[in-house]
């Protein structure tokens, strides 16, 4: 009763957690304490950022399964948490075993789609969230409909529904409102839209105060704006409540752009800092893009992607492994990759530029012209540093 007690300790003054745990105590040999005890980390890990309760999630669970190996709520548990911990293909093999059993149950039906689509395998999660959406259509299965219109390039579809995502959402359960709400800003944000993103980044932090993924976003669009003296207040105290890489990227280029490579260099190496502590399951394509921005580690960087790369298929990890191999000057293969990225509509400004710097070294004058204007029109703030290099290589091509 080791985990029994631990949980105990550390949640005795929650109440949520302490009726979880006086179910094991009135049902030791039952899987639905441990299970509510892992569904409320679980819970608790999207409200506060801090990861490492996941880790308890899974402890709760994997006992949960050894009282009963066939309990469907710890087996539909363990399977999202692999989505969680980046297994996406332990969390498609779960998925596939429990849609035996669960045909149209719509939490099978959403790790499937998101276990497909982490993977690159687009047209099943593009089927299973149909499944999803057709089964029960509620705040999650519109989020992913959303997710999944944003990636085909169905900017207004998506709009739409991360709008009746979170107006669907439960009014007590504030997180999820706002969740959904931070990535209908994002969806905003995405094209250029900055103002009317951080109109709703605002409204997700007055519906959920100080909710760490609302304030890094609102600092993203403060940037986008030009105002970089309060983007750097706002970020700073995101990334002070839960350390997060975009955000640590961000604070350094905001610093480099306004003359503070010395404040730029330690959010630079905050970076490594966090991928190395509170990365999950080696995914660190975003440390590596860093690198080939700035010219350096390139071989740690095609390392990590070329690794990554292997592993999925999905097309911001092929895009990441495309920019590396760019820097490194094997533009050819970095065109394979890079051809890879652009298999769906999903318009996102990186992809773009990479794409148009890419047909630039191959001598393709006019499709990289082609990539490059339209990254710069879809967002011309897609990265505050590399967009001024696309808009300076456009002026040069043209």
């Amino acid at each position: 009763m080791e985990t029994t007690e631990k949980i105990a300790v550390e949640t005795s003054a929650d109440p949520e957690f302490a009726k979880a745990q006086k179910l094991i105590e009135q049902m030791p040999d039952s899987p639905v304490g441990y299970s509510r005890i892992a569904f409320l980390y679980i819970k608790k890990a999207r409200e506060t950022g801090d990861f490492s309760l996941n880790s308890k999630a899974e402890s709760a669970v994997d006992k949960s399964i050894e009282i009963k190996s066939d309990d469907a709520v710890a087996r539909k548990l363990k399977a999202s948490l692999q989505l969680t911990f980046h297994r996406f293909d332990k969390a498609l093999e779960l998925g596939k075993e429990l849609e035996k059993e669960f045909p149209k149950d719509a939490f099978v039906l959403g790790v499937l789609t998101d276990a497909n689509f982490e993977l690159g395998n687009y047209d099943a999660a593009f089927e299973y969230g149909q499944k999803m959406i057709d089964t029960k259509p509620n705040t999650s299965s519109y989020a992913r409909a959303a997710h999944l219109r944003s990636f085909d390039g169905e900017h207004d579809g998506s709009v739409e529904l991360y709008k009746t995502a979170a107006r669907s959402a439960d009014p007590t359960d504030k997180e999820t409102q706002s969740w959904c709400l931070v990535q209908l800003g994002d969806e905003l944000w995405k094209y250029g839209k900055y103002a009317e993103a951080e109109k709703v980044y605002d409204e997700a932090l007055v519906n959920f105060p100080n909710y760490y993924l609302a304030l890094a976003a609102k600092g993203k669009a403060r940037a986008s704006l030009g105002d970089f003296e309060n983007a750097i207040k706002i970020l700073t105290d995101a990334n002070n409540r839960v350390p997060n890489v975009e955000t640590a990227i961000l604070l350094g280029d905001i610093y480099m752009k306004t003359g503070d490579a010395e404040k730029a260099k330690q959010q630079y190496d905050l970076v490594e800092v966090i991928e190395k502590k509170i990365g999950v399951n080696n995914d660190q394509k975003r440390l590596a893009m860093m690198w080939a921005d700035q010219n350096i580690r390139l071989d740690e960087a095609l390392e990590i992607t070329q690794r990554e790369h292997e592993m999925r298929k999905d097309i911001l990890t092929a895009d990441a492994y495309a920019w590396v191999l760019y820097k490194k000057g094997n533009f050819a293969e970095a065109k394979k990759a890079s051809v890879e990225a652009m298999k769906l509509k999903s318009n996102d400004a990186r992809i773009l530029y990479h794409a148009g710097m890419i047909e630039k070294e191959l001598g393709n004058k006019s499709e990289a012209v082609k990539f490059l204007k339209k990254a710069l029109e879809t967002n011309p703030k897609f990265d505050l540093l590399q967009a001024e290099i696309a808009q300076k290589t456009l002026q040069e091509l043209s």
